[in-house]
């Protein structure tokens, strides 16, 4: 570790923390960071883990979830887990107690402990995280690497930071061969090609659920403004097929008011039955809000077609190996490029512009049913896991 660069990146780092603390307080009390950041920025219930264990850090739910298949072949005694946002952390309190925010780069010299090794999901890169923990005698390890089409110039342009980085990561397992001439650009080495774990044992439905009459629709992992899409196209899908079901399952829980109020509004327009999915477990209405996670995989079960969100807008889409594995008719926008590992490894997505949905819902025959083409071994990571304990 470069002592004089970390001193000073450090001293940065505490001076940012302490000028943007009366915001950060400020911000604590809203639902969505009422424990997040108390918890990463003011430690509160946030000791250190526990030592010489196997520390896992992903940033978001969806992150976390696909750990799992890594996780069935450790120690569960060794497990240790850290996240940086609010469902990020309760989906890693299903594998371990031994579970925390991940604080802020200031605090992390008070607060990482040694451990045997740290496993860092996908693009989390923080420079102290890996430098304190290198110095601590931690192995470090990226998986999951990537770099996409999009951010990799402004990555370039901080060229000289991210070498800093790079030279504290042991190891970096990348999703494509695209991604490796990327990370190698930015000064990464000894890097591995393995594909996108996603694909590896992909999740099974938890609960057999009952597919209603009709055209069943899900509108999945959506963001702001697609609720709204996904409604008018499937208004002029509901005159054609007038037994058609749409559920809605929003990325985000603290959207979870607002698109009821949407959706509950909307349905009184249309004069259609509409109600939330945790007030009562049945999708016989027109129009259901899924207001609780955990539920895609078992709606994508009994799903004819997927709306897969986060690909309308500029925002990099999500993971569509989950509904194809069922082999459902996927529709996504055509901002998909954090997940084009995945799309290329799965056949017959339809992708479409958002002015476009509305035409394409309306002929559901025409979309072709997906199927996945690519699988992804795991063992390198595991083994090379099981050779720090």
């Amino acid at each position: 570790m470069n002592i004089f660069f970390s001193s000073l990146y450090l001293f940065l780092a505490l001076l940012i923390h302490a000028l943007a603390s009366p915001f950060l307080w400020f911000f604590s009390r809203k639902e969505k960071y009422k424990n997040s950041i108390p918890s990463r920025f003011f430690l509160r219930n946030n000791s250190p883990l526990q030592e010489e264990g196997i520390w896992f850090h992903a940033c978001s739910f969806g992150e976390m979830k696909a750990l799992a298949p890594l996780l069935s072949s450790l120690p569960q005694e060794k497990l240790r887990f850290t996240s940086t946002t609010q469902t990020g952390y309760e989906e890693s309190l299903k594998y371990s107690s031994e579970s925390r925010y991940l604080p802020f780069e200031s605090l992390l010299p008070f607060w990482i402990k040694p451990q045997k090794v740290l496993v860092v999901m996908e693009a989390e890169l923080w420079y102290l995280l890996f430098a304190l923990a290198r110095q601590k005698g931690t192995k470090t390890l990226l998986i999951n690497a990537r770099i996409s089409e999009k951010s990799y110039p402004k990555y370039l342009r901080f060229k000289w930071f991210y070498q800093r980085i790079f030279a504290n990561i042991d190891t970096i397992y990348a999703q494509t061969l695209q991604d490796k001439e990327r990370l190698e650009a930015l000064g990464a080495s000894n890097i591995i090609v393995l594909g996108n774990i996603k694909f590896f044992n992909i999740p099974k439905p938890t609960v057999a659920l009952e597919k209603s009459e009709g055209l069943f629709v899900c509108g999945a992992s959506t963001h702001e403004g697609e609720e709204s899409l996904i409604l008018e196209a499937f208004r002029v899908l509901k005159k054609k097929q007038p037994k058609a079901r749409l559920v809605i399952a929003p990325r985000h829980p603290e959207r979870f008011a607002k698109v009821d109020r949407l959706l509950g509004y909307y349905s009184e327009l249309q004069q259609w039955s509409y109600r939330k999915y945790s007030t009562r477990r049945s999708l016989k209405a027109d129009i259901t809000l899924i207001d609780s996670l955990g539920e895609l995989i078992n709606l994508y079960a009994i799903s004819d077609i997927v709306i897969l969100g986060g690909a309308f807008s500029p925002i990099g889409g999500h993971n569509a190996a989950e509904a194809a594995q069922f082999g459902c008719k996927i529709i996504s926008g055509e901002h998909y490029f954090n997940q084009k590992d995945i799309f290329g490894g799965i056949e017959g997505i339809t992708i479409v512009k958002k002015e476009e949905l509305t035409e394409k819902l309306q002929y559901p025959k025409l979309l072709s049913q997906t199927k996945i083409i690519k699988q992804t071994d795991i063992t390198p990571i595991i083994t090379e896991i099981k050779e720090t304990l």
